[in-house]
């Protein structure tokens, strides 16, 4: 197994632990509703706080129940990992790119070198000849 492999299925491990261990342990069962978001939370203590407190800015659009309120989180969230995942993909694609043209440009130096060579060598020859040649005529 890669160390990448080792790596990626410890961070699957430790995610599934994070998303398990609250459900396993118990860590909302005093509370009417133990995994409400942080929104809840605050407005609950808010209002303990100050019973008469009033906010300044009322949501543009409130859902009419909280699976939808659910609902469009979640697509919120798909929307933000695809695009952070088209941006990296992206990002990726131009680096292997660049890398594969860079790789083919000093492929084709090499054999253009090469060549180069060989062909110096066969002028050298045939330069030789013709002088050798040219001297006996």
């Amino acid at each position: 197994m890669s160390r990448n492999a080792r790596i990626n299925g410890l961070l699957l491990l430790a995610v599934a632990a994070l998303a398990v261990l609250p459900l396993v342990l118990g860590l909302g069962d005093h509370k009417e509703e133990p995994f409400t978001g942080a929104d809840g939370e605050a407005e609950t203590a808010i209002t303990e706080i100050d019973p008469d407190y009033e906010p300044w800015f009322s949501p543009l659009y409130e859902p009419p129940s909280g699976e939808i309120e659910s609902a469009l989180f979640s697509l919120q969230a798909a929307i933000g990992a695809g695009a952070l995942a088209y941006y990296f993909g992206l990002r990726r694609g131009r680096r292997q790119g660049e890398e594969r043209a860079s790789a083919r440009s000093r492929d084709a130096a090499g054999a253009a070198g090469g060549d180069v060579a060989a062909g110096a060598d066969t002028g050298a020859g045939a330069g030789g000849d013709g002088a050798a040649s040219g001297s006996r005529d």
